[in-house]
Protein backbone atom coordinates (compact mmCIF):
# COMPACT_ATOMS: atom_id res chain seq x y z
CA UNK A 1 0.00 0.00 0.00
CA UNK A 2 1.36 3.40 -1.01
CA UNK A 3 1.15 6.07 1.65
CA UNK A 4 -0.46 9.43 0.78
CA UNK A 5 2.89 11.17 1.12
CA UNK A 6 4.45 8.79 -1.39
CA UNK A 7 1.90 9.58 -4.10
CA UNK A 8 2.28 13.34 -3.49
CA UNK A 9 6.06 12.97 -3.83
CA UNK A 10 5.52 11.15 -7.11
CA UNK A 11 3.08 13.81 -8.32
CA UNK A 12 5.61 16.52 -7.50
CA UNK A 13 8.04 15.06 -10.06
CA UNK A 14 5.57 14.97 -12.99
CA UNK A 15 6.61 16.99 -16.04
CA UNK A 16 4.28 15.20 -18.48
CA UNK A 17 0.86 13.87 -17.48
CA UNK A 18 -0.52 11.23 -19.86
CA UNK A 19 -4.19 10.27 -20.12
CA UNK A 20 -5.93 7.21 -21.49
CA UNK A 21 -9.30 8.07 -23.05
CA UNK A 22 -11.98 5.39 -22.60
CA UNK A 23 -12.68 4.88 -18.90
CA UNK A 24 -10.50 7.83 -17.87
CA UNK A 25 -11.37 10.95 -19.89
CA UNK A 26 -14.77 9.31 -20.48
CA UNK A 27 -16.82 6.96 -18.35
CA UNK A 28 -15.92 4.14 -20.72
CA UNK A 29 -19.26 4.03 -22.51
CA UNK A 30 -19.31 3.84 -26.29
CA UNK A 31 -22.52 5.14 -27.85
CA UNK A 32 -23.19 4.16 -31.45
CA UNK A 33 -25.28 6.45 -33.65
CA UNK A 34 -27.64 5.22 -36.38
CA UNK A 35 -24.85 5.34 -38.99
CA UNK A 36 -22.39 3.46 -36.77
CA UNK A 37 -20.51 6.52 -35.57
CA UNK A 38 -19.19 6.40 -32.01
CA UNK A 39 -19.76 9.30 -29.66
CA UNK A 40 -17.99 10.02 -26.39
CA UNK A 41 -18.94 12.24 -23.48
CA UNK A 42 -16.28 14.31 -21.72
CA UNK A 43 -16.58 16.01 -18.33
CA UNK A 44 -16.09 19.78 -18.28
CA UNK A 45 -14.32 19.86 -14.88
CA UNK A 46 -11.73 17.39 -16.17
CA UNK A 47 -11.13 19.64 -19.16
CA UNK A 48 -10.47 22.75 -17.09
CA UNK A 49 -8.13 20.74 -14.88
CA UNK A 50 -6.05 19.81 -17.93
CA UNK A 51 -5.98 23.43 -19.11
CA UNK A 52 -4.86 24.62 -15.67
CA UNK A 53 -2.18 21.95 -15.52
CA UNK A 54 -0.90 23.02 -18.94
CA UNK A 55 -0.65 26.62 -17.74
CA UNK A 56 1.62 25.59 -14.88
CA UNK A 57 4.14 24.14 -17.34
CA UNK A 58 3.24 20.47 -17.02
CA UNK A 59 2.81 19.04 -20.51
CA UNK A 60 -0.17 16.80 -21.24
CA UNK A 61 -0.60 13.87 -23.61
CA UNK A 62 -3.10 11.23 -24.67
CA UNK A 63 -2.18 7.63 -25.45
CA UNK A 64 -5.20 5.57 -26.49
CA UNK A 65 -5.72 2.16 -28.09
CA UNK A 66 -8.82 3.36 -29.93
CA UNK A 67 -8.94 5.95 -32.71
CA UNK A 68 -11.59 8.66 -32.78
CA UNK A 69 -11.74 12.05 -34.50
CA UNK A 70 -13.57 13.46 -31.47
CA UNK A 71 -10.46 12.82 -29.35
CA UNK A 72 -8.41 15.03 -31.70
CA UNK A 73 -11.04 17.77 -31.35
CA UNK A 74 -11.17 17.48 -27.55
CA UNK A 75 -7.38 17.47 -27.28
CA UNK A 76 -7.16 20.61 -29.45
CA UNK A 77 -9.82 22.33 -27.32
CA UNK A 78 -7.82 21.59 -24.16
CA UNK A 79 -4.34 22.34 -25.48
CA UNK A 80 -3.10 18.74 -25.35
CA UNK A 81 -0.33 18.76 -27.94
CA UNK A 82 0.79 15.13 -27.82
CA UNK A 83 -1.91 12.74 -29.03
CA UNK A 84 -1.29 9.09 -29.90
CA UNK A 85 -4.28 7.00 -31.01
CA UNK A 86 -4.58 3.44 -32.25
CA UNK A 87 -1.78 2.40 -29.89
CA UNK A 88 -2.34 -1.23 -28.94
CA UNK A 89 1.26 -1.40 -27.73
CA UNK A 90 1.36 1.82 -25.74
CA UNK A 91 5.10 1.42 -25.10
CA UNK A 92 5.83 2.56 -28.66
CA UNK A 93 3.89 5.81 -28.26
CA UNK A 94 5.44 6.32 -24.83
CA UNK A 95 8.97 5.99 -26.25
CA UNK A 96 8.07 8.51 -28.97
CA UNK A 97 6.64 10.89 -26.35
CA UNK A 98 9.80 10.67 -24.23
CA UNK A 99 11.88 11.42 -27.31
CA UNK A 100 9.72 14.42 -28.30
CA UNK A 101 9.58 15.95 -24.81
CA UNK A 102 13.06 15.11 -23.55
CA UNK A 103 11.75 13.96 -20.17
CA UNK A 104 12.49 10.69 -18.43
CA UNK A 105 9.93 7.98 -17.74
CA UNK A 106 10.20 8.80 -14.01
CA UNK A 107 9.05 12.35 -14.79
CA UNK A 108 5.81 11.11 -16.36
CA UNK A 109 2.45 10.40 -14.82
CA UNK A 110 -0.10 8.13 -16.48
CA UNK A 111 -3.75 7.47 -15.71
CA UNK A 112 -5.28 4.34 -17.22
CA UNK A 113 -7.87 1.74 -16.29
CA UNK A 114 -7.26 -1.60 -17.99
CA UNK A 115 -4.57 -4.23 -18.51
CA UNK A 116 -3.51 -2.64 -21.82
CA UNK A 117 -2.16 0.19 -19.62
CA UNK A 118 0.07 -2.03 -17.46
CA UNK A 119 3.21 -1.65 -19.63
CA UNK A 120 3.15 2.09 -18.89
CA UNK A 121 2.34 1.57 -15.21
CA UNK A 122 5.65 -0.24 -14.81
CA UNK A 123 7.57 2.60 -16.49
CA UNK A 124 6.15 5.93 -15.28
CA UNK A 125 6.98 7.62 -12.00
CA UNK A 126 3.31 8.20 -11.09
CA UNK A 127 0.77 5.53 -12.12
CA UNK A 128 -2.89 6.31 -11.44
CA UNK A 129 -6.15 4.48 -12.03
CA UNK A 130 -9.85 5.03 -11.41
CA UNK A 131 -12.15 3.17 -8.97
CA UNK A 132 -13.57 1.02 -11.79
CA UNK A 133 -10.08 0.15 -13.05
CA UNK A 134 -9.27 -3.52 -13.56
CA UNK A 135 -8.05 -5.18 -10.31
CA UNK A 136 -4.58 -5.85 -11.80
CA UNK A 137 -4.27 -2.16 -12.63
CA UNK A 138 -5.48 -1.05 -9.20
CA UNK A 139 -2.97 -3.37 -7.57
CA UNK A 140 -0.09 -1.75 -9.47
CA UNK A 141 -1.25 1.87 -9.21
CA UNK A 142 0.50 4.39 -7.02
CA UNK A 143 -2.88 6.07 -6.53
CA UNK A 144 -6.56 5.20 -7.14
CA UNK A 145 -8.75 8.27 -7.59
CA UNK A 146 -11.82 8.90 -5.48
CA UNK A 147 -13.74 10.17 -8.51
CA UNK A 148 -14.73 7.90 -11.40
CA UNK A 149 -13.39 8.05 -14.91
CA UNK A 150 -15.24 10.60 -17.02
CA UNK A 151 -16.58 12.21 -13.84
CA UNK A 152 -13.75 14.03 -12.13
CA UNK A 153 -10.88 11.54 -11.90
CA UNK A 154 -8.76 13.57 -14.30
CA UNK A 155 -9.46 16.82 -12.45
CA UNK A 156 -8.55 15.13 -9.17
CA UNK A 157 -5.19 14.10 -10.59
CA UNK A 158 -4.51 17.49 -12.21
CA UNK A 159 -5.28 19.25 -8.91
CA UNK A 160 -3.09 16.76 -7.05
CA UNK A 161 -0.12 17.38 -9.34
CA UNK A 162 -0.53 21.15 -9.02
CA UNK A 163 -0.81 20.95 -5.23
CA UNK A 164 2.24 18.69 -5.01
CA UNK A 165 4.22 21.11 -7.17
CA UNK A 166 3.05 24.20 -5.28
CA UNK A 167 1.30 25.70 -8.34
CA UNK A 168 -2.34 25.13 -7.41
CA UNK A 169 -3.01 28.55 -5.87
CA UNK A 170 -1.23 30.26 -8.75
CA UNK A 171 -3.32 28.32 -11.28
CA UNK A 172 -6.57 29.35 -9.57
CA UNK A 173 -5.55 32.96 -8.84
CA UNK A 174 -7.12 34.43 -12.01
CA UNK A 175 -10.52 33.21 -10.85
CA UNK A 176 -10.34 35.04 -7.53
CA UNK A 177 -9.57 38.47 -9.03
Amino acid sequence: MVTPLAHMERAARVKVMIFDVDGVLTDGSLTYGPDGEVTKTFYVLDGLGIQLLNRTGVQTAIISARTSPIVIKRAADLGITHVFQGQHDKRLAFADLLNKTGVTAEECGYIGDDVIDLPLFTRVGFAVTVPSGHPEVQYRAHYVTQNPGGRGAVREVCDMVMRAQGTYEQALAPYFG
